[in-house]
Protein backbone atom coordinates (compact mmCIF):
# COMPACT_ATOMS: atom_id res chain seq x y z
CA UNK A 1 0.00 0.00 0.00
CA UNK A 2 1.73 3.23 -1.20
CA UNK A 3 2.26 5.58 1.58
CA UNK A 4 0.65 8.67 2.13
CA UNK A 5 2.99 12.04 1.38
CA UNK A 6 0.58 15.11 0.30
CA UNK A 7 -3.23 15.41 1.50
CA UNK A 8 -4.96 17.62 -1.31
CA UNK A 9 -8.50 19.79 -0.32
CA UNK A 10 -10.70 20.29 -2.35
CA UNK A 11 -12.02 24.32 -1.30
CA UNK A 12 -16.03 24.98 -1.61
CA UNK A 13 -18.30 22.67 0.84
CA UNK A 14 -14.79 21.36 2.07
CA UNK A 15 -12.45 24.36 3.53
CA UNK A 16 -15.55 26.88 3.05
CA UNK A 17 -19.32 26.70 3.39
CA UNK A 18 -20.49 28.11 -0.40
CA UNK A 19 -23.08 31.12 -0.14
CA UNK A 20 -22.73 31.33 3.39
CA UNK A 21 -21.55 34.92 2.33
CA UNK A 22 -25.29 35.51 1.04
CA UNK A 23 -26.56 36.35 4.87
CA UNK A 24 -24.19 38.23 5.07
CA UNK A 25 -25.19 40.15 1.75
CA UNK A 26 -28.38 40.02 2.97
CA UNK A 27 -27.87 41.82 6.32
CA UNK A 28 -25.98 44.91 4.47
CA UNK A 29 -28.71 45.47 2.28
CA UNK A 30 -27.26 43.61 -0.46
CA UNK A 31 -28.94 41.31 -3.00
CA UNK A 32 -27.70 38.01 -3.61
CA UNK A 33 -24.45 37.48 -5.85
CA UNK A 34 -26.13 36.36 -8.93
CA UNK A 35 -28.84 39.28 -8.84
CA UNK A 36 -26.31 41.67 -8.15
CA UNK A 37 -24.18 40.65 -11.09
CA UNK A 38 -27.02 40.99 -13.60
CA UNK A 39 -27.73 44.53 -11.93
CA UNK A 40 -24.08 45.64 -12.64
CA UNK A 41 -24.14 44.87 -16.19
CA UNK A 42 -27.58 46.37 -16.97
CA UNK A 43 -26.67 49.72 -15.25
CA UNK A 44 -22.95 49.61 -17.41
CA UNK A 45 -25.12 49.10 -20.90
CA UNK A 46 -27.86 51.13 -20.30
CA UNK A 47 -25.73 54.05 -19.79
CA UNK A 48 -24.65 53.41 -23.13
CA UNK A 49 -28.30 52.37 -24.89
CA UNK A 50 -31.44 51.32 -22.93
CA UNK A 51 -31.83 47.07 -22.86
CA UNK A 52 -34.80 45.57 -20.95
CA UNK A 53 -33.61 43.83 -17.67
CA UNK A 54 -35.25 40.70 -18.56
CA UNK A 55 -33.00 40.39 -21.63
CA UNK A 56 -29.79 40.94 -19.71
CA UNK A 57 -30.87 38.09 -17.06
CA UNK A 58 -31.87 35.78 -19.91
CA UNK A 59 -28.50 36.31 -21.81
CA UNK A 60 -26.82 35.52 -18.65
CA UNK A 61 -29.01 32.36 -17.65
CA UNK A 62 -28.08 31.31 -21.09
CA UNK A 63 -24.52 31.65 -20.62
CA UNK A 64 -24.48 30.15 -17.28
CA UNK A 65 -26.09 27.22 -18.83
CA UNK A 66 -23.10 27.35 -21.05
CA UNK A 67 -20.27 27.78 -18.37
CA UNK A 68 -21.81 24.98 -16.83
CA UNK A 69 -21.76 22.49 -19.65
CA UNK A 70 -17.78 23.49 -21.03
CA UNK A 71 -17.14 22.93 -17.10
CA UNK A 72 -18.46 19.23 -16.87
CA UNK A 73 -17.70 17.98 -20.16
CA UNK A 74 -14.81 19.92 -21.35
CA UNK A 75 -12.89 19.95 -18.13
CA UNK A 76 -12.20 23.71 -17.97
CA UNK A 77 -13.74 26.95 -16.36
CA UNK A 78 -13.89 30.31 -18.02
CA UNK A 79 -12.67 33.16 -16.43
CA UNK A 80 -14.71 35.79 -15.65
CA UNK A 81 -13.62 38.01 -18.51
CA UNK A 82 -14.63 35.37 -21.08
CA UNK A 83 -17.88 34.77 -19.60
CA UNK A 84 -18.77 38.42 -19.75
CA UNK A 85 -17.63 38.54 -23.20
CA UNK A 86 -19.54 35.76 -24.55
CA UNK A 87 -22.25 37.15 -22.47
CA UNK A 88 -21.42 40.35 -24.32
CA UNK A 89 -21.33 38.79 -28.01
CA UNK A 90 -24.31 37.08 -27.75
CA UNK A 91 -26.26 40.17 -26.70
CA UNK A 92 -24.59 42.61 -29.73
CA UNK A 93 -23.44 44.97 -27.36
CA UNK A 94 -20.07 45.94 -26.02
CA UNK A 95 -18.54 48.22 -23.32
CA UNK A 96 -15.59 50.54 -23.18
CA UNK A 97 -12.34 48.39 -21.88
CA UNK A 98 -12.53 50.55 -18.21
CA UNK A 99 -16.05 49.71 -18.31
CA UNK A 100 -15.66 46.12 -18.91
CA UNK A 101 -12.52 45.60 -16.85
CA UNK A 102 -14.42 46.72 -13.58
CA UNK A 103 -17.34 44.68 -13.95
CA UNK A 104 -14.89 41.56 -13.83
CA UNK A 105 -13.23 43.01 -11.36
CA UNK A 106 -16.24 43.54 -9.21
CA UNK A 107 -17.60 39.72 -9.78
CA UNK A 108 -14.32 38.38 -8.96
CA UNK A 109 -13.93 40.36 -5.88
CA UNK A 110 -17.81 39.55 -4.65
CA UNK A 111 -16.65 36.35 -2.40
CA UNK A 112 -13.59 38.40 -0.11
CA UNK A 113 -16.52 41.53 0.72
CA UNK A 114 -18.34 39.35 2.40
CA UNK A 115 -16.45 36.32 2.94
CA UNK A 116 -18.05 33.10 3.83
CA UNK A 117 -17.60 30.65 6.77
CA UNK A 118 -14.82 28.41 6.94
CA UNK A 119 -16.47 24.80 7.67
CA UNK A 120 -16.29 24.27 11.40
CA UNK A 121 -12.58 22.55 12.29
CA UNK A 122 -11.31 22.88 8.95
CA UNK A 123 -8.28 24.73 10.62
CA UNK A 124 -7.66 22.68 13.38
CA UNK A 125 -7.31 19.66 11.50
CA UNK A 126 -4.78 21.51 8.72
CA UNK A 127 -2.38 22.19 11.75
CA UNK A 128 -2.91 18.65 13.16
CA UNK A 129 -2.23 17.26 9.75
CA UNK A 130 0.55 19.35 8.55
CA UNK A 131 3.01 18.41 10.91
CA UNK A 132 3.26 14.92 9.19
CA UNK A 133 1.84 15.35 5.50
CA UNK A 134 2.34 18.39 2.67
CA UNK A 135 -0.92 19.82 1.91
CA UNK A 136 -2.37 21.28 -1.63
CA UNK A 137 -5.44 22.93 -2.90
CA UNK A 138 -6.81 21.70 -5.89
CA UNK A 139 -10.49 24.20 -6.57
CA UNK A 140 -12.39 25.04 -9.65
CA UNK A 141 -12.47 28.76 -9.90
CA UNK A 142 -16.19 29.62 -10.85
CA UNK A 143 -16.39 33.33 -10.30
CA UNK A 144 -13.57 33.97 -7.91
CA UNK A 145 -10.15 33.67 -9.15
CA UNK A 146 -7.20 31.82 -7.23
CA UNK A 147 -6.07 35.35 -6.33
CA UNK A 148 -8.83 35.77 -4.12
CA UNK A 149 -9.21 32.46 -2.85
CA UNK A 150 -5.82 32.41 -1.33
CA UNK A 151 -7.17 35.81 0.26
CA UNK A 152 -10.03 33.73 1.48
CA UNK A 153 -7.66 31.06 2.72
CA UNK A 154 -5.10 33.84 4.70
CA UNK A 155 -8.05 35.78 6.00
CA UNK A 156 -9.57 31.89 7.73
CA UNK A 157 -6.19 31.72 8.88
CA UNK A 158 -5.64 28.48 6.60
CA UNK A 159 -3.02 29.87 3.89
CA UNK A 160 0.47 28.83 6.01
CA UNK A 161 -0.19 25.05 6.04
CA UNK A 162 -0.50 24.80 2.33
CA UNK A 163 2.44 24.52 0.33
CA UNK A 164 1.19 24.20 -3.44
CA UNK A 165 -2.39 25.53 -4.73
CA UNK A 166 -4.00 24.41 -8.09
CA UNK A 167 -6.87 26.78 -9.34
CA UNK A 168 -8.58 25.95 -12.75
CA UNK A 169 -8.14 29.42 -13.87
CA UNK A 170 -4.65 29.19 -13.47
CA UNK A 171 -3.95 25.74 -14.63
CA UNK A 172 -6.30 25.72 -17.65
CA UNK A 173 -8.55 23.06 -16.51
CA UNK A 174 -10.83 21.59 -13.74
CA UNK A 175 -11.64 18.75 -11.92
CA UNK A 176 -11.47 15.61 -12.36
CA UNK A 177 -9.13 15.88 -15.15
CA UNK A 178 -5.90 13.89 -14.40
CA UNK A 179 -3.49 16.96 -14.80
CA UNK A 180 -5.07 18.67 -12.01
CA UNK A 181 -3.91 15.78 -10.05
CA UNK A 182 -0.36 15.21 -11.57
CA UNK A 183 0.59 18.70 -11.23
CA UNK A 184 0.28 18.37 -7.11
CA UNK A 185 2.58 14.70 -8.11
CA UNK A 186 4.81 16.72 -9.79
CA UNK A 187 5.35 19.48 -7.46
CA UNK A 188 6.15 17.68 -4.68
CA UNK A 189 7.67 14.95 -6.72
CA UNK A 190 5.55 12.26 -5.64
CA UNK A 191 4.00 8.93 -7.43
CA UNK A 192 0.17 9.49 -7.82
CA UNK A 193 -0.48 6.74 -5.43
CA UNK A 194 0.88 9.00 -2.73
CA UNK A 195 -1.51 11.39 -2.84
CA UNK A 196 -5.06 11.33 -1.08
CA UNK A 197 -7.48 13.91 -1.73
CA UNK A 198 -10.11 15.60 0.52
CA UNK A 199 -13.56 16.90 -1.26
CA UNK A 200 -17.73 17.17 -1.34
CA UNK A 201 -17.96 15.66 -4.66
CA UNK A 202 -17.69 12.26 -5.82
CA UNK A 203 -17.95 13.03 -8.95
CA UNK A 204 -14.96 15.42 -8.90
CA UNK A 205 -13.25 14.56 -5.94
CA UNK A 206 -13.84 10.52 -5.49
CA UNK A 207 -13.50 10.01 -9.03
CA UNK A 208 -11.29 11.97 -10.25
CA UNK A 209 -8.58 10.58 -7.96
CA UNK A 210 -9.32 7.51 -8.06
CA UNK A 211 -8.72 7.43 -12.05
CA UNK A 212 -4.98 8.51 -11.29
CA UNK A 213 -4.08 5.91 -8.59
CA UNK A 214 -4.97 8.57 -5.91
CA UNK A 215 -6.80 7.64 -2.96
CA UNK A 216 -9.87 10.14 -1.84
CA UNK A 217 -11.93 10.97 0.95
CA UNK A 218 -15.22 11.93 0.93
CA UNK A 219 -16.23 15.04 3.25
CA UNK A 220 -19.67 15.39 4.45
CA UNK A 221 -19.27 18.29 7.18
CA UNK A 222 -20.74 20.84 4.94
CA UNK A 223 -23.07 19.36 2.70
CA UNK A 224 -23.86 15.36 1.96
CA UNK A 225 -24.38 14.68 -1.29
CA UNK A 226 -25.55 11.38 -2.98
CA UNK A 227 -22.84 9.01 -3.74
CA UNK A 228 -24.40 8.29 -7.01
CA UNK A 229 -22.06 4.78 -7.44
CA UNK A 230 -19.04 6.02 -6.39
CA UNK A 231 -16.66 4.22 -3.91
CA UNK A 232 -14.46 6.81 -1.77
CA UNK A 233 -11.62 5.17 -0.01
CA UNK A 234 -12.94 6.80 3.28
CA UNK A 235 -16.22 9.00 4.49
CA UNK A 236 -15.23 11.57 6.93
CA UNK A 237 -18.33 13.43 8.92
CA UNK A 238 -16.19 15.52 11.28
CA UNK A 239 -13.32 17.36 10.29
CA UNK A 240 -11.74 16.12 14.08
CA UNK A 241 -11.93 12.50 12.94
CA UNK A 242 -10.03 13.59 9.25
CA UNK A 243 -6.27 13.30 11.30
CA UNK A 244 -7.10 9.75 12.15
CA UNK A 245 -8.47 8.59 9.03
CA UNK A 246 -5.70 9.69 6.92
CA UNK A 247 -3.86 7.87 9.51
CA UNK A 248 -5.28 5.09 9.19
CA UNK A 249 -5.13 4.99 5.08
CA UNK A 250 -1.66 5.68 5.61
CA UNK A 251 -1.08 2.35 7.31
CA UNK A 252 -3.62 -0.40 6.78
CA UNK A 253 -4.62 -2.06 3.63
CA UNK A 254 -7.12 -1.46 1.28
CA UNK A 255 -9.99 -1.04 3.49
CA UNK A 256 -12.77 2.37 3.46
CA UNK A 257 -12.80 3.29 6.92
CA UNK A 258 -15.85 5.63 8.08
CA UNK A 259 -16.12 8.49 10.42
CA UNK A 260 -18.38 7.78 13.41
Amino acid sequence: MPIVKVVTFDLWDCLFIDDSDEPKRAKAGLPSKKVARREILHKALSKISPIDRAIVDIAFDVVDAAFRKVWHDQLMTWIVAERLSVLLEGLGRSLPKEVFDEIVKSYEDMEIQYMPDPVPGAVDALKELSKQYKLAIISDAIFTPGRNLRILLKEAGMYPYFDYFVFSDEIGVSKPHPAVFESVARYFNIELQNIVHVGDRPHNDILGPQAVGARAVLLTTAKERPLDGTCPDAICKKYEDLPRIIQELDTENESVFYSK
